[in-house]
């Protein structure tokens, strides 16, 4: 294979061209390192070495314009607005760089096709002027002043660019503009210069003059790369701009066109795959490479092209270890790398201008990967501190005093993170320079693990240095919310520039960087409709209309660039793999690429097609079992020694291997900062604020006059349990003051409740409150003591009738403390769980002689208090509505046989533990 660059060198050698009197212009650097490799093979004796430019540098030289950044461009641009301004109509410049940007695109567009520049200002401003009501007598200010921005788009484009001219610094487009007003005296300067163009495809009106120009003064060649496929098919759009250059340009009507070449017709292999996903699509091309490595021992000649740069990284990660050498000619985003993601949390914590910090702000900022470091001294982990500080003291929002009183601040670390921002911009990006310094300080320890981080850091210093610089010189940045504006402007653009070698191993770039150079073989990833071509989109201030009369291009020209770049890598290449995503995405819709169903249609290749499935590992969905050995029976034997709770025995019935977990294992869940009050805290509460109200009535008839005395107090009980519970959480708004208001309507509906079953002629003598009780019993074939244990809430006497209650804050019915069948009560925990419940603690307190039967146990719903006491019933069968309330021996004989055939489970050694399906 010869590539195109090989060609026009072999045709100027073949002319007696002097390369040494030779400038190359190419679309791209990148470019210039291939033709710079190349030239040797067409030198025979020692030269001076030619010029080889790109593009943009070329035309730089011609007008002698210093180019301007994004950033200064924008500051710029706000001071020829605020002279152009009334002083009460000047924007923010947060605000003005959100449309200002948009505008700055159509200056560029403007000047680089040379469009007379109050003309089309003027045209505008008419357009919006007939759109909006100008017939009407009487405007709106609203009006007023939308129409008057219109008007003065000349003026800022005149008076700005005029700015611009005059300090010699310009953005791409009036540097191409001022390129073609000093052209004249550009060609009489450099007459004995030949000007070698190749490798371009879609011009600007300012390139297309100058190019003109030159070669009109024979002070220029120029080279297409097209093929004869495209060009001779007036509806094909990857030579839409070459053939109107070969039929509209004065030159080619005397002068050849070189070159139209056959090379796209060659025998190809192209195979089309649909993959899903995009890190699909990179395994897919780390699978392709892998075969290529085994194929051929080297990749030479081969190209991965990403449709979607965000791709890079994945791509990276999939590459075989067997891939020695690379290079990477895109940028790698500074916006992706870790340390973003640190002063994107610090920005967010700060723009509110609150002194109260929110807990999960602080847990990010103090758990990064390069703040985290910095709070480790002698060995105490002082992030770690603060975390389980914030945690069991249910911080949601903190203060810098608060959280200097919990960590050392010895290296000043959390004032730097967390001291006010709002006192000036200069102080904030001290602050984040002193951050860099230090975490550099850090990092500096272990150089050599930390080359990386530290390349973060130095552009970040840069970053930060440059918008100091930019806010001393134009002092434009009002506050905290336009300085985070603009450093994700400076971010969006910056890029980490990788070290390869250009011309060995395998080359990964993106769909430009691919300009005038070919490979053999090609993989082009993510073609779909969306990205390549990438859609319709109009991010300007000029109408489709008004950009057809004026020849601006539109969405149609920018298609049909990404054809000529897509079509042109497959002209000389005999292996392409072709990959796009075949699910339905936000953006993408998941539709193949219009170029893959252009390339089926031609018919001039065969195509291989394939959905490719990634091999996923097959997941088990066999429940998990746990099985019992020595150690773990000893455990088990423990457990049960130091007494078996109700919980902890429903725990198991629910579900066996939770109780493995948490009982065996002791592991417990993570508990987390309480933003809003949860069930348990709020029964907690309940609860605690009853054993409050009752514990001193035990043994006495409760009495309606004392009942109602309780109920003044409680605002003020329910108020401390929620402070011992909730400990710092905030009760006083929000859903956490909703769930305190829930939880005093609890306790009050509860007494009032009590209040109607006396005033209807019940009495109730209350015998025990939140009463503990311990029982040690024998299970056959179990040679050690099983004991039992348990809290009951309240156990009383309703008229003579002992009752043995459990409050529940949730919501109970009568059906689910009633039972028909002995043998369920120990396997289904979702149906009769709470009748397991009340029956245990029947059968702690008979075991321990506190109680004599009958008595009733059931359940106090607080959410149900209509239903009132919901006693336990047993039922003669599950069709039968009649059932006995009153638990007898023979009751709680039927329990214990229950009872202890679950623990014989649970200490059987050749039962495991089994999870169950939830």
């Amino acid at each position: 294979m010869t590539t195109f660059i090989f060609d026009v060198l072999k045709d100027l050698k073949e002319i007696n061209v002097d390369l040494s009197k030779t400038t190359f212009i190419l679309p791209s650097k990148r470019a210039g390192v291939f033709l710079k490799y190349h030239l040797p093979q067409f030198i025979n004796a020692p030269i001076f070495s030619p010029s080889i430019l790109s593009i943009e540098e070329f035309i730089g030289d011609m007008s002698e314009l210093e180019s301007i950044s994004n950033a200064e461009l924008l500051f710029e641009f706000y001071t020829s607005y605020i002279k152009l301004s009334e002083k009460k109509a000047i924007e923010s410049f947060e605000s003005f760089s959100k449309w200002a940007q948009i505008l700055l695109q159509d200056f560029n567009e403007i000047d680089r096709h040379l469009i007379p520049q109050e003309q089309i200002f003027n045209y505008l401003s008419d357009i919006q002027d007939l759109k909006h009501w100008s017939l009407e007598g009487n405007k709106t200010d609203f009006v007023r002043n939308y129409l008057a921005f219109w008007n003065k788009l000349y003026d800022y484009y005149n008076h700005f660019t005029k700015h611009l001219l005059n300090i010699n610094k310009g953005y791409q487009g009036l540097i191409y503009r001022e390129a073609v007003v000093n052209l004249e005296s550009y060609i009489k300067d450099n007459s004995h210069k030949l000007h070698v163009f190749l490798g371009f495809n879609a011009l600007n009106t300012a390139e297309e003059f100058i190019i003109q120009e030159l070669l009109q003064n024979s002070s220029a060649k120029i080279y297409w790369d097209i093929d004869k496929v495209f060009i001779d098919n007036s509806k094909h759009d990857a030579a839409l701009f070459t053939r109107r250059y070969k039929n509209s340009w004065g030159y080619f009507k005397k002068n050849a066109f070189n070159w139209v070449t056959n090379n796209y017709s060659d025998k190809k292999s192209i195979s089309i795959c649909g993959i899903p996903k995009s890190v699909g699509q990179a395994k897919h091309i780390g699978s392709i490479i892998n075969d290529l490595m085994r194929e051929r021992g080297s990749l030479e000649k081969t190209a991965v092209v990403l449709g979607d740069e965000n791709l890079l990284i994945p791509v990276l990660n999939s590459l075989p270890l067997s891939v020695e050498s690379l290079n990477i000619t895109m940028g790698f985003p500074l916006k992706s790398t870790p340390l973003t993601s640190l002063f994107d949390a610090l920005f967010l914590l700060h723009k509110n201008g609150s002194h109260l910090f929110y807990h999960k702000d602080i847990i990010k900022i103090i758990s990064h990967q390069f703040v985290r470091p910095l709070l480790v001294e002698e060995h105490h982990d002082y992030a770690s501190k603060l975390i389980e500080a914030i945690n069991e003291n249910n911080y949601i929002y903190l203060n810098i005093t608060q959280l200097k009183e919990i960590t050392p601040n010895r290296n000043g670390i959390i004032d730097l993170l967390f001291t006010d921002w709002s006192n000036s911009i200069e102080n904030i990006l001290k602050k984040c320079s002193q951050l860099i310094l230090t975490i550099k300080e850090n990092l500096d320890r272990d150089k050599r693990s930390n080359l990386l981080s530290l390349e973060y850091l130095y552009r970040f210093n840069s970053m930060f240095n440059e918008l100091s610089r930019l806010n001393s010189e134009y002092n434009h940045i009002g506050d905290i919310s336009s300085l985070y504006s603009l450093y994700k402007e400076l971010l969006s653009v910056e890029t980490l520039d990788f070290q390869g070698e250009p011309l060995e191993g395998l080359q990964i770039m993106g769909m430009l960087e691919s300009r005038v150079i070919d490979f053999e073989t090609v993989i082009i990833s993510s073609v779909n409709e969306g990205v390549l071509p990438s859609g319709k989109s109009n991010n300007s201030f000029i109408p489709f209309d008004v950009k057809l009369e004026n020849n601006l291009p539109t969405y149609k020209e920018k298609d049909a660039v990404y054809t000529y770049h897509f079509y042109r890598l497959l002209q000389r290449a005999k292996n392409i793999y072709i990959l796009y995503n075949t699910e339905a995405d936000v953006l993408t819709g998941g539709e193949k690429s219009r170029f893959i169903t252009q390339l089926e249609i031609e018919n001039i290749h065969q195509i291989k097609q394939q959905i490719v499935t990634p091999k996923t590992p097959s997941t088990s969905s066999q429940l998990t079992t746990v099985i019992k050995t020595e150690a773990l029976e000893k455990l088990i034997i423990d457990i049960v020694k130091s007494g078996l709770s109700p919980s902890s025995l429903t725990n198991y019935i629910r579900n066996p291997i939770d109780f493995y977990y948490q009982k065996v294992l002791k592991i417990k869940e993570y508990d987390d900062v309480e933003e809003t009050i949860a069930a348990n805290t709020l029964g907690t509460v309940v609860h605690n604020t009853l054993e409050d109200f009752y514990k001193p009535l035990e043994g006495e008839f409760l009495m309606i006059e004392s009942l109602k005395k309780l109920k003044s107090q409680i605002d003020k009980k329910v108020a401390f349990h929620f402070k011992k519970e909730y400990k710092k959480g905030d009760i006083t708004k929000g859903k956490n003051l909703i769930v305190f208001e829930i939880a005093k309507r609890y306790v009050s509906n509860f007494l009032d409740f009590e209040i109607r079953e006396l005033d209807a002629g019940n009495s109730i003598k209350i015998i025990a409150i939140e009463a503990n009780h311990n029982i040690s019993i024998d299970v056959p074939r179990l040679n050690f003591p099983v004991w039992l244990t348990g809290k009951i809430d309240r156990i009383d006497s309703y008229n003579g009738v002992t009752r043995i209650i459990d409050y529940k804050t949730g919501s109970v019915n009568q059906n689910q403390v009633e039972l028909a069948d002995w043998e369920v009560i120990s396997t289904d925990y979702k149906k009769y769980g709470k009748s397991f419940q009340v029956l245990f603690y029947t059968y702690l307190l008979k075991k321990t002689n506190s109680i004599q039967l009958p008595v009733e146990a059931g359940i106090v719903s607080l959410k149900n208090l209509g239903s009132g006491f919901l006693k336990f019933g047993k039922k003669e069968s599950p069709f039968s509505r009649a059932k006995n309330t009153l638990i007898t021996d023979d009751t709680l004989l039927s329990f214990e046989n229950e009872l202890i055939k679950l623990i014989k489970e649970i200490c059987n050694p050749d039962i495991p533990f089994t999870e169950k399906k939830l």
